[in-house]
């Protein structure tokens, strides 16, 4: 039986009375990325702008993993104290501040706090999505995830994709605070699910109460209800965990090392700073086909292991002709680099399907991408640090190749089927 039987095996229309809420959940994945890879692209402007060079490169590749891990530690305790929508309002408010701010820095150090600042509610926002999803859409898990995690996936690509040719047309400050209007849009369906549920008496705002008021008897963070705790246990003892925590670690650190310096590496290898924002583009378009079938095939699938095998296959031959042969096939090399992160939605899919309550998913959720986060937030400055050392790419990949194996391990953990519950 699958997670979404087990949850709620009445399902239900996908938007009857929770229309703003399943908005506010696309709109808001839509900006967790796009302070990180709206900056990217640009990064050799900046620097020649800025007068920095690959070391402060790979620090501006680690805050958002280090951001990410802070706030995937802290944000149980926020939606705790404030509730799920109320963090999910504060998530989008701070990345709104930070990419407004960041279009106005003048010097490398502000446009690391300020960076620091949007990466911070990106982080909020991370953490709080999949127990909202359970809260609200419990007999939809693989739906409303793969909605999510494909619409996350767009606002990873368009950024990307729009950061030079938008540079080019109206200079590098457009091109950063644009995206700061998309945040402070994504805030609104927030600000009307909190006004239902506290004034309004629309058949909406009944059915937003009464899911709240379920949540809170599963333990769900909502002490503005009734102050009830989230579900009790250790979850760093679970190796349900642990495993869903390398697993995600692992390829955060992948995937934000390649964020970082996939742009440079092509750019040396004889490309052009286009073409470089283009593959950056291109990796992020990979992950929403996965993004698009993954959490639904995760739902019918006992073990899913083998996709993690597959994941692993797949990140070998690209990082292989990234390394030997960059611009004879960088298309399929990029392509193939792309597949690999197909463990990304795969994860936060398994939050779900590995825990049976909404607090228990919060908590596993907080634990995973803090921890995971915490992991992964050096891979982009040693991947530069190895890379400036040796002056080549050979010692980066080998240093890529060791975490995939770590990855592999913690997909053999989470990919069991087993409960968080029922091992902490």
């Amino acid at each position: 039986m699958n997670a979404d039987a087990l949850a709620a095996p009445l399902a239900r229309p996908l938007w009857r009375d929770r229309a703003l809420v399943l908005a506010g959940i696309a709109m808001s994945a839509f900006n967790l990325r796009t302070a990180v890879t709206s900056l990217t692209p640009l990064l050799d402007t900046l620097g020649e702008t800025f007068g920095f060079g690959p070391t402060m490169t790979g620090v501006l590749g680690m805050v958002p993993t280090a951001a990410f891990a802070l706030f995937g530690v802290v944000t149980p305790a926020i939606a705790h104290r404030l509730g799920l929508e109320r963090t999910a309002l504060l998530a989008m408010a701070l990345a709104t501040i930070g990419l407004f701010a960041r279009a106005f820095v003048g010097d490398t150090s502000m446009l690391l706090v300020t960076s620091a600042i949007a990466l911070s509610g990106m982080g909020m926002g991370n953490v709080v999505l999949p127990p909202l999803v359970k809260r609200y859409f419990g007999d939809r898990v693989g739906t409303v995830s793969t909605l999510y995690i494909t619409v996350l996936q767009l606002g990873t690509i368009l950024p990307a994709l729009l950061a030079v040719p938008i540079a080019h047309a109206a200079g590098w400050r457009v091109s950063l605070g644009a995206w700061s209007l998309v945040a402070a849009a994504a805030a609104l369906p927030w600000i009307g699910v909190l006004w239902m549920e506290r004034f309004g008496h629309s058949r909406q705002a009944k059915a937003l109460t009464d899911a709240h008021d379920r949540a809170v008897a599963c333990g769900d963070p909502a002490p503005e209800l009734d102050g009830t705790q989230a579900a009790t246990g250790r979850v760093w003892r679970s190796p349900v965990a642990w495993g869903l925590t390398l697993m995600f670690g692992m390829t955060s650190l992948t995937t934000y090392s390649m964020f970082t310096w996939l742009p440079k590496l092509l750019t040396e290898a004889g490309g052009t700073q286009t073409l470089g924002g283009s593959m950056v583009a291109l990796f992020s378009t990979m992950g929403l086909l996965s993004a698009l079938f993954l959490p639904a095939l995760a739902v019918r699938i006992r073990n899913p292991f083998p996709i993690v095998v597959a994941c692993g296959v797949s990140y070998l031959a690209a990082f292989a002709g990234l390394l030997l042969a960059p611009m004879a096939a960088p298309l399929l090399w990029v392509a193939l680099l792309g597949l690999g992160p197909s463990t990304f939605p795969l994860s936060l899919t398994l939050i779900n399907l590995r825990t049976r309550t909404p607090g228990g998913s919060s908590r596993l959720s907080g634990f995973v991408q803090g921890v995971g986060y915490s992991l992964s937030c050096l891979g982009p400055l040693l991947f530069g640090w190895l890379h400036e050392g040796t002056h080549g790419w050979a010692w980066p990949f080998a240093f890529l190749a060791l975490c995939l194996l770590a990855l592999l391990y913690g997909g053999w953990l989470a990919s069991r089927p087993r409960m968080l519950e029922d091992t902490w």
